[in-house]
C-alpha cells in the first residue's frame, strides 16, 4: 500500500472515530489536532485546521473541540458508512417495504431486497430484483431521512425493475407514462407529466393495475 493510500486511510479512520465521538459525546482534542495536521500535510487547509494546530491544545474548550470536530468533518465531506452508523441502513431498508408495495400491487413477482453485493467496495447499497442489481447505488446518508429515502429507494427500484424486466414501470394509469419519484410538499410521492405534472400516489400507496 502506499503511503498516501495509509494516509488515506488513516484520516478516514480518524473521520470516523471523531464521527462516533460527536454522536456519543465523548470528543476529546487528540483526534481532532491529528486530523488537522494530516490534512494540513495533504494540502487542504481551512480556517478550523489552522485554529487547531494555531491555538495551545490547553486552550481548547469542549465547545472548542466539538465546533472545530464538526467543522472538519464537513470541510473533508466525510459521509458515516452503514458501519459507523446502522440506523441509515435501517431508515433505506423500511422505505424498501414501502416501494415492495407498490410493486407487488402492481403485479410484479420476484425477490426484492437491499444489498451491498461483494463486487461493490464503494459503501454503497444496491436494490437488488430478481437477482440483478442496476444504477449507481444509494450512498448511506440517503437514510437520512425517511423520505428522502424513499424516493432514493423507489428510484433505485424503478430503475432496476425496468433494467430487468425491459419495461417501464411504475404506469400513470391516466397517460400510460412511467412515473418520477419526487418529494412533493415534503413526501415522496409518485408523479406524472402527463397534462401537466400531477401526483398520482404517494410512494407505498399505488392501487393495483386494471388490466
Amino acid at each position: 500500500m502506499h503511503s498516501h493510500e495509509q494516509a488515506r486511510n488513516f484520516a478516514n479512520e480518524l473521520m470516523g472515530r471523531i464521527y462516533v465521538a460527536l454522536r456519543d459525546g465523548t470528543l476529546d482534542a487528540e483526534p481532532v489536532i491529528t486530523l488537522a495536521c494530516l490534512l494540513e500535510e495533504a494540502g487542504r487547509s481551512t480556517p478550523a485546521t489552522r485554529e487547531l494546530l494555531e491555538r495551545p491544545t490547553a486552550d481548547l474548550t469542549t465547545t472548542d473541540v466539538t465546533r472545530l470536530g464538526k467543522k472538519l468533518l464537513l470541510d473533508a465531506r466525510f459521509e458515516p458508512t452503514f458501519a459507523l452508523e446502522p440506523s441509515l441502513w435501517v431508515t433505506l431498508e423500511q422505505a424498501l417495504k414501502l416501494v415492495e408495495r407498490d410493486v407487488r400491487s402492481t403485479g410484479l413477482t420476484g425477490p426484492l431486497q437491499l444489498v451491498i453485493p461483494d463486487w461493490d467496495d464503494s459503501g454503497h447499497a444496491w436494490v437488488e430484483f430478481r437477482g440483478g442489481c442496476q444504477g449507481n447505488g444509494i450512498w448511506p446518508t440517503q437514510g437520512s431521512t425517511a423520505q428522502e429515502a424513499l424516493v432514493s429507494i423507489a428510484d433505485a427500484t424503478q430503475e432496476v425493475i425496468m433494467e430487468m424486466l425491459w419495461k417501464v414501470w411504475p404506469v400513470c394509469p391516466a397517460h400510460d407514462r412511467g412515473l418520477r419519484a419526487e418529494l412533493e410538499h415534503e413526501a415522496a410521492a409518485w408523479r406524472c407529466t402527463g397534462d401537466g405534472t400531477h401526483t398520482v400516489a404517494r410512494v407505498g400507496e399505488l392501487l393495483p393495475e386494471r388490466h
